[in-house]
């Protein structure tokens, strides 16, 4: 007979992600449809809602011991949002926090944020399942 603590799942075995939209803009959707699809796969999501800080964000991180932080931004902010979302981590000593997102951002961008720390850019259009065959090679559960 086992006890409630036994338990054949490892433990520390499941990807939590932060997904999150930085800035003022309002349009959330495909963050929702992004998160779910993390969820879906067996991932643990912590959605912060509209209108994050990157302070906020990398807080909200840091005390859920997440993995990755998915950012969603269309208002054009991206360089900026994601650069700080980045030195944030690194001031917080939690550079091991994988940053990845999508949004609108022109493909010229998409080297400059690599360049700062950003792991993956999704381009509109992009189907869930990459995103998710993506987070489950690149991100490894604490």
């Amino acid at each position: 007979m086992t006890s409630p603590s036994d338990s054949s799942a490892p433990t520390g075995g499941v990807i939590r992600v932060i997904v999150a939209k930085p800035g003022l803009d309002g349009h959330d959707r495909g963050a929702k449809v992004v998160a779910r699809a993390l969820r879906d796969a067996g991932m643990e999501v912590i959605y912060t809602g509209l209108h994050q800080t990157p302070e906020q964000i990398v807080e909200a991180a840091i005390q859920e011991d997440a993995d990755a932080i998915g950012l969603s931004v269309l208002s054009g902010a991206h360089l900026t949002l994601f650069a700080r979302v980045v030195e944030l981590l690194k001031e917080r000593d939690a550079s091991d926090i994988i940053v990845f997102g999508g949004g609108i951002i022109p493909n010229d961008d998409i080297p400059q944020l690599a360049e700062l720390g950003v792991a993956k850019v999704f381009t509109p259009g992009a189907p869930t399942h990459e995103i998710v065959e993506w987070v489950r090679a690149n991100v490894s559960a604490a």
